[in-house]
């Protein structure tokens, strides 16, 4: 066997196998969470995503070279009764007929220290972006990785609530945004 063409079978094995253990990394969605915490006459308001996918690329020896990608489903939140739901689905809230989904891309992991990392990227919702930054807390537990994290956002930065939703001494301008997202390997 020629040297060059050795180094491209090991090369392309090495390749693989990497494909293969990224691809062996999955998110369990019946144990992990996205829910978005608002006030409401100042009373506290949980509502729950009950759709979203995630791509997690992480290793905890190097985040740096790790990412992430989050898309919501804004159809899908849930905030205990039909009547609500579906006015929160309408454009006075997330319009969900003309920006079905939220996204969140990393672009940068850095380590804060011991298990907390910041993660920066772009949140897009309601076709408005936003860079932010958030702290995440990473918990590994045999082959399962637990990201948790929480990100306050002001609605009023994506248009979120308009019309007479406007007015943020009925419902809060602040929103925080909580996940607990599970990835286990095969």
């Amino acid at each position: 066997m020629k040297p060059r063409f050795r180094q491209l079978i090991l090369v392309a094995t090495a390749a693989t196998s990497l494909f293969l253990s990224v691809a062996q990394a999955r998110v369990d969605a019946s144990k992990s969470t996205v829910i978005a915490i608002s006030k409401q006459m100042n009373v506290p308001t949980e509502g729950k995503f009950k759709k979203f996918t995630a791509q997690l690329d992480f290793d905890p020896a190097k985040p740096t070279v790790g990412g992430a990608k989050l898309s919501i489903d804004t159809a899908s939140y849930d905030l205990g009764d039909e009547s609500y739901n579906q006015q929160v689905r309408g454009k006075d809230w997330f319009d969900t007929a003309q920006y079905p989904s939220a996204t969140f891309v990393s672009s940068v992991i850095a380590p804060a220290g011991g298990n907390l990392f910041k993660v920066s990227g772009k949140l897009t919702i309601k076709g408005k972006s936003e860079n932010v930054t958030l702290p995440v807390t990473v918990t590994q537990q045999g082959t399962t990785q637990i990201f948790d994290g929480a990100l306050p956002i002001k609605r009023s930065q994506f248009d979120i609530g308009s019309g007479e939703w406007k007015d943020t001494s009925v419902v809060a301008d602040e929103v925080l945004i909580k996940f607990h997202i599970v990835e286990t390997k095969k």
